[in-house]
């Protein structure tokens, strides 16, 4: 019994000691990953970097909350909407970002954005949707729930954790070929400037808009949608090909 209390208290003792080398703090690389390219395009602290979308400025309806960007609506604040990472453009790379949805909410991460004056985000941007599945208006369609690409390809629901919950979404683009995880999980693919491209806007709500007949951009901005709901995001982490 002593033999097994006295093992007992070593377990948990060596445990705690490997704990603090092992978790990683918010908003921050390990060694391994400067090691591999990844650079943050969020410090937790401040907005440098992101701007409104077809703005100079940073909208005025994010906040930095605990570490985190938070999106909220109040209409008395201007300017306020989308927003990008207006620093570089990306054209082969690996986006990294955790977001969480409040209940009901809606947004979306967008790539190879390219602005065009008095349009929005997703004009001419594949987006990768966000939202609340069980709460959001917008979950009757499959290919509109959390993760998918929108209006497009469906994800599978079960890879999403429901709202006022952390969710982990990894982007990989690389020479047109995208691939979608979400939480650990491949959920999409696809391949830009293709016919099989070309088809998936035929099918959908794009087919007619200019931003997407005219061709995806084959590099731009990264941004994030305000869709009037609170989201958070942190851990935004970027590396080139």
């Amino acid at each position: 019994m002593k033999k097994t209390l006295i093992i007992s208290m070593l377990s948990l003792f060596m445990s705690l000691l490997i704990l603090p080398a092992t978790a990683q703090k918010d908003n921050t690389l390990s060694k391994k990953e400067i090691k591999e390219g990844w650079v943050l395009l969020f410090n937790g602290e401040n907005f440098d970097g992101w701007r409104l979308c077809n703005n100079s400025e940073m909208a005025k309806n994010w906040i930095i909350e605990d570490g985190a960007m938070k999106v909220f609506t109040d209409k008395t604040l201007s300017p306020s909407g989308d927003i990008l990472y207006g620093t570089k453009k990306f054209k082969n790379f690996e986006l990294s970002i955790d977001w969480k949805a409040s209940k009901g909410a809606n947004s979306g991460i967008f790539y190879n954005i390219r602005e065009i004056p008095g349009s929005p985000i997703y004009a001419s941007a594949p987006e990768i949707q966000i939202l609340d599945n069980e709460f959001a208006s917008d979950n009757k369609v499959a290919s509109h729930l959390a993760g998918s690409l929108y209006d497009m390809l469906p994800c599978d629901p079960k890879t999403v954790k429901p709202y006022d919950n952390w969710n982990h979404t990894v982007v990989r683009v690389k020479d047109g070929n995208v691939s979608h995880f979400m939480n650990g999980v491949k959920v999409v693919e696809y391949t830009l400037w293709t016919p099989e491209w070309d088809q998936l806007v035929a099918n959908s709500k794009f087919k007619n808009w200019p931003g997407f007949t005219q061709g995806i951009s084959k590099e731009g901005y990264i941004g994030l949608q305000d869709h009037g709901n609170i989201v958070w995001f942190k851990n935004i982490k970027i590396r080139e090909f």
